[in-house]
């Protein structure tokens, strides 16, 4: 079940991104065709998850191009990417993309604009092919870790919307009917913009697998009640250690899983792994429009004048992540090691 957020419209020279701001009522795809509106749309999360963003802005840069002459290409590029880079801190795909870009374009130095910005097209193709492929192969990992009729809880959205199509946490659930395994869901709603009733709810729904929506405050319950066999989440960064970046309240689902024995497991590509973050304390926490809690989707539900603290997301230490799933495998404890040379082996196969 892919459910790709954006692709590339070759006849009309542009990105076609579906606006999950809104979902789930309205199917609406917005046409983006410069840097300022990619960057536009990845500030208001018409377009989310880390790695989208990432592709998203891979495309936004050979949008950059557009119109621009031979002699100022490689300084559009360069604004470009600052532009973009600047859109939000902590989903670490979104460098790693743009790195990736700025290296392609620093490789063709003097060439022509028509065939640089052909070069660098290709590149957000392959940024987005191996997003896909490696949601198929996390995908395929996650159905080992689960048994038929098993129900998994989730937070946030990790699935085709969030990436290339497959998913994160979500490919195992999203593949598990053509796998001829029957799985379960509950989808925390994820306040303050209900990422988990408006986008797992509606992708699940779409795919055919049994969905439940609770509120936050109710995962406790429902693991008390024994009614969860495993968490999957996704995640925007893990430092070297293990320790995970995810959507705001992420931590008190491992909190609550560590406390009822529940296995917390972690889905991402190895593009979202940053070995330069020691730790979660190096990782940048964005820090949201207070409007988002105060206004939530129109209407007022706090006070005038009271002070608001709405932080994207949290950190997850690692004692508490059973397992980070990537496209290099299982990785358990001690996630400095299993991590790393996750990493290593990676580079070797690319050199």
């Amino acid at each position: 079940m892919i459910i790709p957020p954006l692709h590339w419209n070759e006849g009309e020279d542009r990105v076609d991104l579906l606006d999950q701001t809104r979902l789930p009522v309205e199917e609406v795809w917005m046409p983006i065709d410069t840097p300022a509106s990619m960057g536009a749309a990845i500030r208001r999360l018409s377009v989310r998850g880390a790695p989208a963003i990432g592709i998203a802005a891979a495309y936004g840069v050979v949008l950059g191009l557009r119109g621009a002459s031979d002699a100022e290409a490689q300084a559009v590029v360069q604004r470009t990417i600052e532009l973009l880079a600047a859109t939000r801190p902590t989903a670490v795909n979104l460098f790693w993309a743009l790195e990736r870009m700025r290296s392609v374009a620093a490789s063709m130095s003097g060439a022509r604009v028509d065939r640089l910005r052909a070069r660098l097209l290709d590149e957000a193709h392959a940024i987005n092919r191996e997003d896909l492929a490696a949601g198929e192969r996390l995908g395929t990992l996650g159905l080992t870790l689960v048994e038929d009729g098993m129900t998994v809880l989730t937070h946030c959205n990790a699935g085709g919307l969030a990436t290339s199509g497959y998913g994160t946490a979500l490919a195992p659930l999203l593949m598990s009917r053509e796998k001829g395994v029957s799985l379960n869901a509950i989808a925390g709603e994820t306040r303050p913009l209900l990422q988990g009733s408006r986008l797992t709810a509606w992708e699940l729904k779409k795919a055919g697998i049994p969905v439940t929506v609770i509120t936050d405050s109710t995962a406790g319950h429902v693991m008390n009640s024994g009614k969860v066999d495993a968490v999957f989440v996704g995640s925007d960064r893990i430092a070297a250690n293990g320790d995970v970046a995810n959507k705001i309240g992420t931590y008190a689902l491992a909190v609550l899983a560590h406390a009822h024995n529940v296995p917390f497991y972690v889905f991402a590509p190895l593009s979202t792994f940053d070995a330069d973050a020691a730790s979660g304390k190096d990782i940048v926490i964005e820090q949201r429009d207070a409007h988002e809690i105060t206004h939530g989707f129109g209407r007022q539900t706090v006070p005038d004048d009271v002070n608001v603290l709405n932080p994207a997301f949290d950190i997850t230490p690692a004692r508490l992540v059973t397992a980070i799933i990537t496209e290099r495998g299982i990785h358990r404890p001690p996630y400095v090691s299993s991590l790393a040379a996750a990493q290593a082996e990676t580079q070797d196969l690319a050199v």
